[in-house]
């Protein structure tokens, strides 16, 4: 309306070419962030990533009603264009080894993410129709339509269970249901996500656990849950859910969506040498710079800190970004 047009948003001239060469395993928010600021400053990044195309979570984990994925193709045709080389469909321990891949650049970064869905440990879990959290997004997100019925069940009170009830919602289930230990108050989801979701049609049963999934024919059937209350605080300083003794109930499923957490794939620590981990299966880094226990190899994102925020991995890939570039500056 007032006639100005908006400023083009360019990057930053690159430096002169280094002769340096940074591989990057992971092609999400952290490693595109890294692969970014280190080819700016003049080292060539290679970014390889298991899945059919570039994005991560931001891909197959958030869904396309909160990120349009039109926008996160033109942020990696951006990182493309400053001379980013992107391999998809390549795996370690597939494809090459960990040793192989990071024998072939003079740096490596790990962003490989946290994508496997931790379990809740109660009798049924392997039933037919009980899935991950994040593995139901990725099949979503991958044009898929996972047959979930019309009764579900989300266990979890993080963004991804506030993700995946929604989109649950939009697959036609008639009831959904959030399966929360805690109170509202409590829980770790953006007040935004869970006030929507509710508006969306979503139910809440807050106070209540999983004790046992029954099935019928090896499919799921009926959930029991435990109603709680609670106690004293944890050493989260939240106040610890405890069991009320005689208070189960019955509920009636087609499908139960488990999303208690993510770890990293246990594939990429077992296949390397010199590689601390915690207890967690996450990956010890420094967290100002991402320098690993292993020379040469750094690390940001899910895959250190365990399931956090796109912005927490981004600044993540900076600091390693950072790190490696003062890392091949001293060689």
């Amino acid at each position: 309306a007032s006639g100005r047009t908006l400023p083009v948003c360019t990057s930053p001239p690159k430096a002169a070419a280094t002769g340096k060469r940074v591989g990057i395993i992971g092609g999400g928010p952290g490693g595109l962030t890294a692969a970014y600021y280190l080819s700016l400053k003049g080292h060539r990044v290679t970014v390889v990533d298991a899945m059919p195309q570039m994005g991560g979570m931001l891909r197959y984990g958030i869904p396309e009603y909160r990120l349009p994925k039109r926008v996160l193709d033109e942020e990696v045709a951006e990182i493309a264009s400053l001379g980013v080389e992107m391999k998809n469909n390549f795996r370690i321990g597939r494809d090459v080894t960990f040793e192989e891949f990071k024998n072939s650049y003079d740096a490596v970064v790990l962003a490989i993410g946290a994508w496997e869905s931790m379990p809740i440990g109660c009798p049924g879990e392997e039933l037919d129709g009980v899935m991950g959290g994040i593995d139901f997004l990725r099949q979503v997100a991958m044009g898929e339509k996972p047959a979930i019925g019309d009764q579900v069940a989300v266990v979890g009170g993080g963004n991804t269970a506030m993700d995946a009830c929604r989109t649950a919602v939009r697959l036609g289930a008639k009831e959904v249901y959030v399966v929360y230990r805690r109170t509202e108050a409590e829980m770790p989801a953006e007040q935004l996500e869970i006030d929507e979701a509710r508006e969306e049609g979503v139910i809440y049963k807050f106070l209540t656990n999983p004790a046992e999934i029954i099935g019928e024919n090896g499919r799921v059937k009926e959930i029991k849950l435990q109603v709680m209350e609670l106690g004293e605080p944890d050493e989260s300083g939240r106040r610890r859910p405890v069991e009320v003794p005689g208070s189960e109930f019955v509920m009636e499923l087609d499908t139960v969506i488990m999303s208690l957490g993510t770890s990293p794939n246990p594939l990429i620590s077992s296949t390397t040498k010199g590689l601390d981990t915690n207890k967690w299966k996450c990956i010890i880094a420094d967290e100002n710079n991402g320098k690993t226990t292993k020379e040469g190899v750094y690390a940001g994102g899910d895959a250190v800190t365990g399931a956090a925020t796109v912005i927490l991995a981004m600044g993540a890939g900076k600091a390693a970004a950072k790190g490696i570039d003062e890392y091949l500056s001293a060689k």
